[in-house]
């Protein structure tokens, strides 16, 4: 294989750029086709997007290429990303497609598969996928012209969504009196979220609703929390939603319009689910990045905290692995296995706002279980990835970090799977010496990684 495709998230890129060309897509939709086609049976494909300009160029040439490799294209427009991992089961397709570069910003997009179980594909699959769309001549496998496929639109994709995100909240419950501040990010949820939380009871403060192809996360959604906090704040809100451009994830702020990130939440639903006897192995799965107090919230509450590579697809494929329940990132992705198979913004909103539906109380007075350690996170641009074991400096830096932090702290260094970058991540109980280590670690790696 001469390159690899994909990153932590499927292809990602700025578009017109490679590997974001209509050439790559058209080769991914054959590549893609060619692989998950077995048998005389029709198969079927559905393909989402959010609300970038770009997104009409890769959706029209993964279509070509799916088609012409006997699949049937079902399109259905604007929609997160979990909401393509669900239509794809519900439909029984073979495959789910989504165009989307979740929190970039527009000139950016991305392509990311799921199977027809819903799971983001293994690497293994990627990476063959990957050998037939970098080969230098690759041999297609054409089926006859009466057996190539044809593509529909489906008009009621957002309406099945609805319904399902429905379903998931307590039927015996309602949010009749609760104000909610929605923010879309003039993303991909923006035709069906405030749906979801209006027909439940809710009165909806609706931002970030008006895409226009450019504005996607434009100083707004889960990157800019302090857009929903405010208004939380002014409107006298119960909550604010933050969502992403994909809304695959969420930030929250309570009514006082304090901002409530993924491990705190995350404990907040594993304290629940613990106390209903509702987690498996009192087993909840994060990353790498997820603070050390959440780890140590789980062992003081009889929990274990399993960590994971970055990704929600390793958090999810850790969870199959151990038959957990509960997983997440730190960024917002949160995994409730019992209802969806991939991160899913709206969907953990719910399952907040459940909770407090049930205990009849304010987010402020369930949230403060998790005081986070201090955590600076800072990137440094590369021109190429650098294993770290062949930068001796850099590794000396980051012992020296460890060593003074005596074990109340912590030092992560890895690169973006989607961006020439590496991140340096230091964490520990004084923000004035995180910030000083963390700038230490910074200027060793613009140093030696170059």
């Amino acid at each position: 294989m001469k390159q690899r495709l994909f990153g932590t998230d499927g292809l990602r890129g700025q578009g017109n750029i490679f590997p974001m060309t209509p050439e790559i897509a058209l080769k991914l939709g054959l590549a893609a086709g060619q692989y998950f086609r077995n048998g005389s049976k029709r198969h079927r494909v559905v393909i989402g997007k959010d609300t970038r300009l770009s997104g009409y160029i890769f959706e029209a040439a993964l279509t070509s290429g799916l088609c012409a490799n006997g699949m049937d294209v079902f399109l259905v427009g604007p929609m997160p990303t979990p909401a393509i991992s669900f239509l794809t089961r519900n439909m029984r397709a073979d495959l789910g497609v989504v165009i989307s570069a979740s929190h970039n910003p527009f000139m950016d997009n991305g392509i990311k598969f799921f199977d027809r179980t819903g799971f983001k594909l293994p690497d293994a699959v990627e990476d063959e996928i990957s050998e037939l769309v970098m080969a230098d001549a690759p041999q297609w496998d054409y089926p006859a012209p009466e057996k190539v496929g044809r593509a529909y639109r489906i008009e009621d994709a957002r309406g099945r969504y609805i319904v399902y995100l429905k379903n998931s909240f307590s039927p015996k419950l309602t949010l009749d009196g609760m104000k909610v501040v929605l923010d879309c990010a003039h993303g991909a949820a923006y035709g069906v979220a405030p749906y979801v939380f209006e027909e439940l009871g809710a009165e909806v403060i609706k931002v970030g609703m008006k895409p226009d192809g450019l504005n996607i996360n434009q100083k707004c959604g889960s990157l800019y929390p302090e857009v929903i906090s405010n208004i939380v704040v002014d409107e006298g809100a119960d909550i604010g939603i933050a969502l992403d451009g994909d809304a695959d994830r969420l930030i929250v702020c309570d009514e006082k319009g304090r901002i409530l990130d993924g491990d705190q939440i995350m404990a907040l639903s594993a304290l629940e689910l613990m106390e209903k006897d509702r987690l498996p192995k009192n087993m909840l799965v994060s990353t790498v990045m997820s603070n050390m107090a959440l780890e140590i919230f789980m062992q003081e509450n009889g929990g274990t905290l399993l960590r994971t590579a970055v990704g929600d697809r390793y958090v999810v494929e850790a969870m199959r692995r151990e038959g957990a329940m509960l997983g997440g990132e730190q960024s917002g992705h949160l995994i409730f296995m019992e209802h969806s198979t991939t991160g899913d913004g709206l969907l953990a909103a719910l399952q907040l706002l459940r909770i407090m539906c049930e205990k009849e109380k304010p987010l402020s007075e369930l949230a403060g279980l998790l005081e986070p350690f201090p955590q600076v996170l800072k990137n440094v641009h590369v021109e190429r990835k650098i294993p770290f074991d062949e930068a001796p400096k850099v590794q000396e830096t980051v012992r020296k970090v460890e060593d003074a932090l005596y074990g109340k702290g912590r030092v992560l260094l890895r690169y973006s799977g989607t961006e020439a970058v590496c991140r340096v991540m230091v964490e520990g109980p004084d923000i004035d010496k995180v910030e000083m280590y963390t700038d230490e670690i910074v200027d060793a790696c613009e140093k030696h990684l170059r």
